[in-house]
């Protein structure tokens, strides 16, 4: 028996919509009623003028599944582009995350440390613990709070995945 193994991959999708009420459960329920899984999903408004909305994705399948996903996203009345960063070429992502971190002596020590090498920020603190903020890639985010669990990781709080493409040219709001 030759059977071929379809292959998952993560691609971040941007979806340009009108901002009314209604469309991001109308894209919500496109997921979840086909079985699709969100990993990062964020929402905000990018145009008021025009009452345009992003709408970021971070989704896996395998490249049929990833076609499906775009052409129905397509197909739903308040949206107006829809665009695979991850085929486009370069894009930039960054997630931003706090990462509470409870402990004393060394621990306290040791986690000030590693949020140094990461960049990450010190943005509350008490005698017994420190909130951090750490922006980046999702896999910067995500090796920041591994490393935080055996000092006494508490509590992580995460935005989700904001991308845009690279270069001059923008999503298209024309629809």
């Amino acid at each position: 028996m030759n059977a071929q193994i379809q292959i998952e991959n993560t691609h971040t999708i941007a979806v340009l919509v009108t901002n009314e009420p209604g469309v991001l459960a109308r894209v919500i329920g496109l997921f979840s009623g086909r079985g699709y899984n969100i990993e990062s999903l964020t929402v905000a408004e990018t145009d008021a003028d025009n009452m345009l909305s992003r709408i970021t994705v971070v989704t896996t399948g395998t490249p049929m599944v990833i076609e499906q996903i775009k052409a129905q996203l397509h197909r739903l009345v308040p949206v107006h582009e829809v665009s695979d960063l991850t085929l486009r070429g370069d894009s930039v992502e960054r997630e931003l995350a706090l990462i509470k971190v409870a402990g004393t002596g060394e621990m306290r020590v040791e986690s000030l440390r590693i949020a140094d090498i990461f960049r990450a920020r010190v943005v509350d603190s008490t005698n017994e613990s420190f909130v951090f903020e750490i922006v980046g890639k999702s896999s910067k985010v995500d090796a920041f709070i591994k490393l935080m669990q055996p000092l006494g990781l508490v509590d992580v709080s995460r935005t989700g995945v904001a991308a845009i493409s690279r270069g001059a040219a923008g999503m298209d709001k024309a629809g």
